[in-house]
C-alpha cells in the first residue's frame, strides 16, 4: 500500500487485465521488463483471493503504473553505470543507497536469503514511487511525511490504532507509514535502525530499506528460488496483481538503472494529493473488452514505441531533460569513485567492561582530488577476540558516507572480557586499504571496599570461622558490579606474602589456599567470600583484599 503519488491500480478483473497484457507484451518483445510467463506470474488476480492477515501494508491498493517498454540502460552496460537512459530508469541517489545497503547487511546477516537490490527498488516504486521521487534529507528521512489510506475496513483492513498516533498521526485507525509503507504494529516488529542514529523510524529510507529485506528474507527463503519469491511479495502485500507489478519492475531494474539527484526522480501522472483520505476512490471505468481501462496506464502493442510507463505530470511518458533542465534529472553527471577512506576523530576508543563506549569508530571517503565522497557504503566490523558487539548483538554493519563523504559506526557495547581489539573499516572498491580502530575494554573498577557488617572474625584452632566474610565494592559513590577482587592472606601489613600458618581457604580439593584471584561482586557490588578455616596456630592474622582501580581492604582474623 502506497500514498497517492499517481494513477490508481485497484484490485479486480479490469486491472488484472491491464497487468496481464503488460506482461504479455513484455514477453513477447523481449523488453527488458520482461517477466517469466509462467502460470504463476501470469494468472489473473481473482484466481488468488487475498488472505486475512494484513501484510507489511495492510493489503490496501498501491498507487503506481508499469515500467516502459524500453531498455534502462545500452546493452550491456553495467547496472551501475551511471548513464543516460530512460527516465524511469533513474533511481534518487540516497535512496539508491539504502537499497544497496541492505542487500550489503542481509548478505552478511542472512547470505542464505539472496536478497538482490533490485527488488526493494521495485517495491520502493510500487509503495511511494521511491520515496516520492527521492524528497529525503541528507540523513534519508522523508522531507513530509508519507502515509497511507486510513485502515478504517472502507476497502482493505480494519486496523484500529496500534502506536497511538506516533508514526501515522491517527489515534483511531492505523495506516502505513514511510518510503516502504509499513503499518505501525508490523514496524513495531520489523523496525530496524540502519543508519546508526539510534532510532528505528520508518520515515528514513535506510531504516525502512533494510526492515522491508529483513521481512522479505523471514524464515529461511531464498530470493533465487522463485516460489520463495512469490511469497515474499505477497507476504508484503497479498495480491496476485501487485505481485505481478512487482515483478515486472523488478525485471526492469535489473536490466539497467542510473543514480539521479535526489529530489529529482520520476513520478507517475496525474499525481494525488500527498496525504490521502480515509477512503479510497472510485475505481475506473473499464472500456470495451480489449481495451485498457481509463485513466488507467495503456498498454502499447508489442514492438511498438509507447511506453505505458510513468511520465512526468503533462507528459506522453517519460522524458529525458536537455542538459541543464532543473525541472528532471537529466543526465547524472558520473558518481566520484572512492581512492580512499581516512580516519576522522581524535577519541580514545576506551570503555569499562559491559559499558557503552562513548566514542565512535568514523571514517571519511574521498576520491582521488580529496573530495568527498557521499552514498558509499562503509563497512564496520569488530576483529579480535571479544565479547564487544554493535547494537543488536552485530558484528559487522554497514553504513553509507553522508554529504561529507563521512561514516560513524553505530556505538558500541563492551562485553566483560578485558583487553584491545579492532573496529575495521571497509569499502567495497578494490585497491582501497581498510581502515582500523583500536579499542580497548578496561576491567570494571572499584574505589571503595568495606565489609557489610563489623562483627569480629573469630575461630578456635583447627575450626571454621562461624561468621561469613562479606564486601561491597562501589565506584564513585554508588555499587560497582563485576568488580574483581583478590582476596590473600598476608605475613603483616608490611609484608604482603603469603603465610606458612594461620587461616586458609580450601581448593576443589580440600587443601589449604591462601589467596584466591577472580572473585567478583554481584550486580549490587556485593561478594561473600568462601568459607575460612583455622590452622592449630593462634593469633592475630591478616586478610588483605584488593580491587581492580585501587580500592584495598585489611581484616583481622583471632584464632584463640
Amino acid at each position: 500500500m502506497a500514498a497517492l503519488f499517481g494513477r490508481r491500480l485497484r484490485r479486480g478483473a479490469t486491472t488484472t487485465a491491464v497487468a496481464a497484457a503488460a506482461i504479455a507484451a513484455l514477453s513477447a518483445s523481449q523488453a527488458p521488463g520482461a517477466i517469466p510467463t509462467d502460470a504463476g506470474a501470469a494468472r489473473a488476480a481473482d484466481a488468488t483471493s487475498p488472505s486475512g492477515d494484513t501484510a507489511v501494508t495492510g493489503n490496501s491498493p498501491y498507487y503506481t503504473e508499469l515500467p516502459p517498454l524500453t531498455t534502462p540502460d545500452k546493452p550491456g552496460a553495467s547496472i551501475d553505470l551511471p548513464a543516460a537512459g530512460a527516465a524511469e530508469a533513474g533511481i534518487p541517489a540516497s535512496v539508491l543507497a539504502a537499497y544497496k545497503q541492505a542487500e550489503q547487511s542481509l548478505a552478511e546477516t542472512k547470505p542464505g536469503c539472496n536478497l538482490p537490490w533490485q527488488l526493494l527498488a521495485a517495491i520502493g516504486k510500487v509503495e511511494s514511487g521511491q520515496a516520492r521521487g527521492g524528497r529525503v534529507d541528507a540523513a534519508g528521512t522523508t522531507l513530509a511525511p508519507i502515509l497511507g489510506p486510513v485502515l478504517n475496513g472502507v476497502g482493505f483492513a480494519n486496523i484500529s490504532d496500534t502506536d497511538n498516533g506516533e508514526y501515522d498521526g491517527d489515534v483511531t485507525h492505523d495506516r502505513a507509514v514511510g518510503p516502504m509503507q509499513f503499518i505501525p504494529s508490523t514496524w513495531a516488529t520489523w523496525g530496524q535502525d540502519a543508519n546508526g542514529d539510534g532510532r528505528k523510524d520508518p520515515n528514513n529510507i535506510y531504516d525502512a530499506a533494510l526492515a522491508a529485506g529483513r521481512y522479505l528474507c523471514a524464515g529461511d527463503r531464498d530470493l533465487s528460488v522463485e516460489s520463495d519469491l512469490h511469497k515474499s511479495i505477497l507476504g508484503y502485500n497479498h495480491s496476485q496483481e501487485y505481485l505481478n507489478t512487482v515483478l515486472t519492475w523488478f525485471q526492469y531494474y535489473k536490466n539497467g538503472t542510473h543514480e539521479v539527484p535526489d529530489g529529482s526522480g520520476v513520478l507517475p501522472a496525474d499525481p494525488g494529493p500527498a496525504d490521502p483520505g480515509p477512503s479510497p476512490s472510485p475505481s475506473p471505468s473499464p472500456s470495451k473488452p480489449g481495451g485498457s481501462p481509463s485513466p488507467g496506464p495503456s498498454t502499447p502493442a508489442p514492438g511498438g514505441s509507447g511506453s505505458p510507463g510513468p511520465s512526468t505530470p503533462g507528459g506522453g511518458g517519460p522524458t529525458t531533460p536537455a542538459p541543464g533542465d532543473s525541472d528532471g534529472p537529466g543526465t547524472p553527471a558520473p558518481k566520484p569513485i572512492v581512492k580512499r577512506i581516512e580516519k576522522t576523530g581524535t577519541g580514545t576508543l576506551t570503555a569499562v567492561a559491559g559499558s557503552l563506549f562513548t566514542e565512535r569508530a568514523a571514517v571519511r571517503a574521498e576520491d582521488a582530488a580529496g573530495r568527498p565522497v557521499a552514498k558509499e557504503p562503509v563497512r564496520f566490523e569488530i576483529v579480535g577476540e571479544t565479547d564487544a558487539r554493535f547494537a543488536g548483538g552485530a558484528t559487522r554493519v554497514t553504513v553509507a558516507t553522508g554529504a561529507d563523504g563521512a561514516a560513524t559506526a553505530p556505538p558500541v557495547q563492551a562485553g566483560e572480557q578485558t583487553g584491545e581489539f579492532t573496529i575495521r573499516a571497509t569499502v567495497a572498491v578494490r585497491d582501497v586499504a581498510g581502515v582500523d580502530h583500536t579499542a580497548t575494554v578496561t576491567a570494571r573498577q572499584a574505589d571503595g571496599l568495606a565489609r557489610t557488617t563489623d562483627q569480629e572474625l573469630t575461630a578456635a584452632p583447627g575450626a571454621e570461622f562461624a561468621a561469613p566474610v562479606e564486601l561491597k565494592a562501589t565506584f564513585k559513590g554508588a555499587a560497582a558490579s563485576g568488580v574483581a577482587v583478590t582476596a590473600a592472606m598476608i605475613t603483616s601489613a608490611d609484608d604482603a606474602t603469603a603465610p606458612g600458618k594461620g587461616p586458609y581457604f580450601k581448593d576443589a580439593n580440600g587443601a589449604p589456599l591462601r589467596e584466591l584471584k577472580d572473585l567478583k561482586t554481584d550486580a549490587n557490588g556485593l561478594l561473600q567470600l568462601p568459607k575460612i578455616f583455622a590452622d592449630d596456630t593462634t593469633g592475630t592474622f591478616l586478610l588483605r583484599l584488593e580491587t581492580e582501580g585501587g580500592a584495598t581492604l585489611t581484616i583481622e582474623l583471632k584464632v584463640a
